[in-house]
C-alpha cells in the first residue's frame, strides 16, 4: 500500500460499548463518532483492533441491539470510500457477516500483517499471543470454534443467548473503569515478549495492538516499535501512521 498524499491511517480498538451501563456507553459513542468526523477528511484507510463491542454475538438474522450511531457513522465512511478493517477482540469474537454484508467492513479472526510505503506492521487485538495463558486460549479456541458458535445459537433464543453472553461479559475490572492491571515491564508483558520473539523470524517496523488496555509505546530491537492503543474508557486514544513514522494521539473532543 502506498499513502496518497496528505492521507493516513488510522488504528483504535477497545471501545467496549455496552458498559458500564446506557448512559455511559452513548456518551462514549457519541465521542467516537466525533473523532470519526474529525480524522475523516484525512483517513485513508481505518483498523480498529477488537472490542468495539463489550459483547458481539451474531445470530444468523439477529445482531445486538443498540449501537445505531456508531454503525451508521462506519456505513457513511466506507460510502465515502474510506477503508474500514474490524479485527475481533476477546469480547466481539463472535461476529459473523454482518460488518462485511451491511458496512462493507472486512472482518479478521486473527493476526494481519500489511506493508504501508515501504513499512511493515503487524496488527492484532492481542489476546492469546505470546507465552503462558494456557487456560485462556484453549478457552478461547473453543469459544471461537463454529460448532460452539453454532450450538450456542441453535439452542438459545436471542433474548436468553444475548443475556447470558451480556452477564459472562461484564465480569472483570475493566468494566468499573479500571485497567487490566499496571504495566508488568517488558520481561513480562506477553505481548512484548511475543514481538521480541517475533523479531527474530522477520523484521517488522510496527506491532500494533491493542487488549491490555495500556496506552504505550516501547522501542525494540533494529528501530521496531511496540505499540498498545490503550482504549476509550480511559484514554480515547489512537494511532496515526502519516506515511513516514507512527504517533499516539488522544483525542479531546473540546478542542
Amino acid at each position: 500500500m502506498q499513502l496518497p498524499q496528505g492521507k493516513k491511517i488510522f488504528f483504535a480498538s477497545d471501545f467496549h460499548l455496552g458498559i458500564p451501563d446506557k448512559a455511559g456507553s452513548l456518551a462514549r459513542e457519541k465521542r467516537i463518532c466525533a473523532w470519526l468526523d474529525r480524522i475523516k477528511a484525512e483517513a485513508h484507510k481505518i483498523y480498529l483492533l477488537g472490542d468495539i463491542f463489550d459483547m458481539w454475538f451474531e445470530y444468523r438474522n439477529v445482531v445486538p441491539k443498540g449501537y445505531t450511531r456508531l454503525l451508521g457513522k462506519l456505513a457513511e465512511l466506507t460510502d465515502a470510500g474510506i477503508s474500514i478493517e474490524v479485527f475481533v477482540g476477546n469480547h466481539d469474537l463472535w461476529m459473523r457477516d454482518y460488518f462485511t454484508e451491511e458496512l462493507n467492513i472486512p472482518i479478521h479472526f486473527g493476526p494481519v500483517k500489511i506493508e504501508v510505503n515501504g513499512k511493515k506492521f503487524f496488527l492484532a487485538h492481542g489476546d492469546g499471543l505470546g507465552p503462558g495463558d494456557r487456560k485462556y486460549k484453549f478457552i478461547r479456541a473453543v469459544m471461537a470454534h463454529p460448532f460452539s458458535k453454532w450450538l450456542y445459537s441453535w439452542f438459545l433464543h436471542p433474548d436468553w443467548g444475548l443475556g447470558l453472553a451480556n452477564y459472562l461479559s461484564r465480569r472483570g475490572a475493566k468494566h468499573e473503569g479500571q485497567h487490566d492491571g499496571a504495566f508488568k515491564g517488558e520481561d513480562r508483558e506477553w505481548l512484548i515478549l511475543f514481538a521480541k520473539d517475533y523479531l527474530h523470524k522477520e523484521h517488522i517496523d510496527y506491532f500494533i495492538f491493542g487488549h491490555r488496555h495500556l496506552a504505550l509505546t516501547i522501542p525494540l530491537a533494529n528501530q521496531s516499535l511496540y505499540v498498545n492503543l490503550g482504549d476509550w474508557i480511559n484514554y480515547n486514544s489512537y494511532g496515526v501512521f502519516d506515511g513516514q513514522a507512527f504517533s499516539l494521539n488522544y483525542f479531546n473532543p473540546h478542542e
